[in-house]
């Protein structure tokens, strides 16, 4: 029984030896994902394409033809401001001086004469006599019109006189700020022939317009003398003049 056994136990150490060199070569040649089925030659990290069929891309790369969304278009540049605007730049504001010109310029822009602009005096004449003369002064800042005549009132009449239509100048009277500006008023006829005669003791001179139908503006009163002045139905009055030597020759 003793050599039996001495016998036996190199066969079984052999064959034991054996399996293990079988099991190291399949070990060599199995794949480490635990299938057991695979080509040999496979190269680690490289996608299989068994049967025709190719494997997905990784994820963190998109796959040809596809974009990722990344929330912009890529194709429009980004947004500086609203649509429209230009970024942060604004036009100009208006200047101040265009503005002040403007209004320097309609300060100098001529108006017409009447009694907010100007100072009206009426003065008895010794010559001619029964004469009066009647100036009238640009105390505004502007140049003013004088235009056609005065449309007096003496007392409580209803009626303007005449104008005696030879006395009219060539050119509209013109009065710079400071200048004067006249007319006569002839208040009744030297000879006596005149109607109706009477004494008034106020005067209303209303001023006319370019157009030369009705008045324009406010009205000036002038005084009168104390003892008033006397008028009859003769009373006619003078066209503007420049001079008061054209006022007076009438």
């Amino acid at each position: 029984m003793s050599s039996f056994r001495t016998a036996r136990t190199p066969r079984a150490r052999l064959v034991g030896a054996a399996a293990t060199v079988v099991l190291a070569a399949l070990s060599l040649t199995a794949c480490n994902d635990g299938t057991g089925v695979e080509s040999e030659g496979r190269t680690t990290g490289t996608p299989s394409t068994a049967n025709g069929t190719a494997t997905a891309p990784p994820q963190d790369e998109p796959a040809a033809g596809t974009t990722q969304d990344s929330g912009t278009d890529a194709s429009a540049p980004a947004a500086n401001g609203p649509a429209g605007k230009d970024s942060g730049t604004k036009a100009p504001a208006a200047s101040g001086g265009s503005g002040g010109s403007s209004g320097t310029g309609a300060s100098r822009k001529p108006v017409t004469c009447e009694g907010s602009v100007t100072r009206t005096t009426a003065a008895p004449l010794t010559r001619p006599v029964n004469h009066m003369l009647l100036t009238v002064t640009n105390t505004g800042s502007r140049t003013c019109f004088l235009y056609g005549y005065p449309a007096v009132r003496f007392g409580e009449a209803q009626a303007v006189p005449p104008v005696i239509e030879d006395s009219q100048p060539q050119a509209v009277v013109t009065l710079e700020p400071g200048q004067s500006g006249y007319a006569s008023v002839s208040l009744a006829a030297a000879d006596g022939s005149g109607t109706n005669g009477h004494t008034v003791k106020s005067l209303t001179v209303h001023f006319q317009g370019r157009s030369g139908n009705g008045s324009v503006g406010t009205a000036a009163q002038p005084s009168l003398p104390a003892q008033g002045v006397y008028v009859d139905d003769s009373l006619k009055v003078t066209y503007w003049q420049q001079s008061m030597d054209d006022a007076v020759s009438w």
